[in-house]
């Protein structure tokens, strides 16, 4: 798991609406970079809802905000259309992003184990250094939280 202090792994992923992102070639600007286990999902589209409403907050504050998931661009694009998205969708359908940041982990639900996302914010700072770690994320008022981090930054 990514430590606050750590620098953040830097990659580069294919984004919903074509073309990629590198995270090294966004400084100096801040980013906060939320992972979120599948599109469309009650808590996902809540969340991306969330930070979507508040991205022209995120942008005074200087930070973009990046998704990931391990669903495919396609899946992403028509997640982002049904629910009017702005942020940035990334697809990391290999999940080797969200190996190197600690996030693909063993869940359990209903008794029974599975690996998958375990829903985690990375605030970083302009200069690739992570800030602030939020693990187990409940989706209800995590954007807020998250953007008065990144004010305070």
């Amino acid at each position: 798991m990514i430590e606050p202090g750590g620098t953040a792994p830097d990659f580069t992923l294919p984004r919903d609406g074509g073309g990629e992102v590198t995270l090294s070639t966004l400084r100096p600007q801040a980013v906060v970079l939320y992972f979120y286990p599948r599109d469309d999902t009650p808590g996902c589209t809540i969340e991306a809802i969330a930070f979507t409403e508040q991205l022209s907050d995120f942008e005074a504050a200087g930070t973009r905000v990046l998704g990931i998931s391990k669903d495919s661009v396609q899946k992403h694009n028509r997640f982002r259309d049904k629910h009017g998205l702005a942020v940035t969708l990334l697809s990391d359908e290999q999940g080797d992003v969200c190996e190197r940041y600690g996030v693909f982990r063993e869940k359990s639900m209903y008794g029974k184990t599975h690996m998958g996302i375990e829903r985690t914010t990375f605030l970083i700072d302009g200069a690739g250094v992570v800030r602030r770690v939020w693990n187990k994320v409940k989706v209800e008022g995590h954007a807020t939280e998250v953007l008065e981090a990144a004010r305070a930054l």
